[in-house]
């Protein structure tokens, strides 16, 4: 059966299993989620969840980001991790977003990934989960791994990954797609101990290249699992090419 033709049972299945997916991150506005997420690259959003408790009690608007010494802004998000790219890449996007935006977030694709630290990926989860907007797919490790395995697609690339999924699932379903594949991810299928007799998907799944990468990431192997180590580096480069999840630049990081 063709990726289109199984997809239906598929989201069916994802459906019932996880009617009430969200975002896992804490906010209450679009900026939150934008400085939210910006944080998760390489951390789990329970830290950033823990991080952003106080952090947002602190800096209310894109200008308090903005105006605040780096170094202070570094030290109340340094538990996230490349505490120093993510501080100055917060910083320079709400500075632009409080010069161009009047402190708003523009909820525009192409706009939002010509600011400072924020990729296709880190839009998509703006526009969808804040703005209700589906934009596209967000594209993060589990739902990259997810994909891959049920055969929804061949490709590493998040760019890719994402066009492949936009051609076969239903817009209306993007934005809940996402969230149902991370959940799905956490509790299932992990990257190194998928749980696959127990997996609701069992029967629709052809796990391709799970026993690969399971065996890739056993101790003595020589191999890691991708995404976990690097430096979170801000890319100059947006839109089409700009690189999604589990990449070095804009939106690297797991989720």
């Amino acid at each position: 059966m063709s990726p289109k033709s199984r997809t239906p049972e598929i989201l069916s299945i994802l459906n019932a299993e996880y009617p009430d997916a969200s975002c896992s991150l804490d906010f209450q506005s679009p900026l939150e989620l934008l400085i939210a997420t910006i944080l998760s690259a390489q951390c789990t959003d329970e830290r950033v969840n823990q991080v952003t408790k106080s952090l947002f009690k602190k800096y209310r608007t894109a200008r308090d980001y903005a105006s605040a010494p780096l170094a202070e802004l570094e030290k109340d998000i340094q538990s996230t991790g490349f505490f120093r790219n993510k501080a100055k890449s917060i910083q320079a996007c709400c500075e632009r977003l409080d010069r161009e935006f009047g402190g708003k977030i523009p909820p525009e694709m192409d706009v939002l990934v010509e600011l400072p630290g924020v990729g296709r990926k880190t839009a998509n989860v703006v526009l969808g989960t804040a703005f209700g907007i589906p934009s596209g797919i967000v594209v993060d490790t589990h739902v990259a791994r997810i994909s891959r395995r049920l055969g929804l697609t061949k490709h590493s690339d998040p760019v890719k990954i994402e066009q492949d999924l936009m051609a076969i699932i239903p817009q209306p379903e993007w934005i809940a797609f996402s969230h149902r594949m991370i959940k799905h991810g956490r509790r299932y299928c992990q990257a190194k101990k998928p749980k696959c007799r127990e997996c609701p998907l069992e029967n629709v799944c052809p796990k391709i290249g799970v026993a690969e990468e399971v065996n890739a990431q056993l101790p003595g192997t020589g191999s890691r699992s991708p995404g976990r180590r690097g430096r979170f580096k801000p890319a100059s480069s947006a839109g089409p090419r700009a690189r999604g999840a589990g990449s070095r630049g804009k939106d690297q990081g797991k989720r």
